[in-house]
């Protein structure tokens, strides 16, 4: 089984992709859900309280109090990810042997930090979703709750898109129209197909 990481910083376009990825057929783990998951309840959540205590409520973590946290004291966002990572790679592994059993010949890693989290030791390709930064910034600032402030510390957390570029196998440009970047997600998959995997034998099995 080949395994793909599919990444890219926020606003890229991810879960635009990601859709169309499993329009295709392709079976994608989305990180990110995994991590809103855990913070429904739980263990993660427990470890949360412990770790910052009054960040969480009887419904799970609270990410704006949580978040406050880490304003506050970014250099604890370490210590968060030591706690959540940990319970989405065991989720990942599960995702992929579950493929695995079935037999399916391509499955997708959705991860937002897979170089910063080391996770591109971990698969065959890797994927990044890139657009220029004025495209990013207008799209990032239609969201609510969603500052100048807020964004620059998100994009402080993160790679520079132009290192993840380097470090990629394919790009896709993501600042036209959705059906040119389907087109562009469409050559990569007719490409993939003459591949060989050898990370699930390494380090997922």
């Amino acid at each position: 089984m080949l395994i793909v990481g599919l990444t890219g910083s926020i606003g890229m376009g991810k879960s635009t992709a990601a859709a169309h990825l499993r329009a295709r057929g392709l079976p994608v783990f989305d990180a990110d859900a995994e991590v809103h998951r855990l913070y429904a309840g739980g263990k993660a959540v427990e470890r949360i309280e412990r770790a910052f205590p009054g960040t969480t409520t009887s419904e799970g973590v609270d990410r704006a109090k949580l978040s406050a946290a880490l304003v506050a004291y970014p250099q604890r966002l370490r210590e968060l990810e030591g706690i959540v990572h940990p319970m989405v790679r065991e989720a990942e592994r599960s995702f992929l042997r579950a493929e695995a059993k079935r037999g399916t010949p391509v499955a997708v890693l959705e991860i937002p930090l897979l170089f910063e989290a080391g996770a591109d030791k971990l698969v065959d390709a890797i994927i990044v979703l890139t657009a220029p930064p004025e495209v990013q910034r207008e799209r990032l600032l239609k969201r609510p709750a969603l500052s100048e402030q807020k964004l620059s510390q998100l994009l402080g957390r993160q790679m520079p898109d132009v290192e993840k570029c380097e470090r990629a196998d394919f790009v896709v440009d993501t600042s036209g129209p959705v059906e040119a970047t389907r087109a562009q997600l469409d050559k990569i998959i007719a490409d993939l197909c003459s591949w060989s995997g050898q990370a699930y034998a390494h380090h997922w099995a």
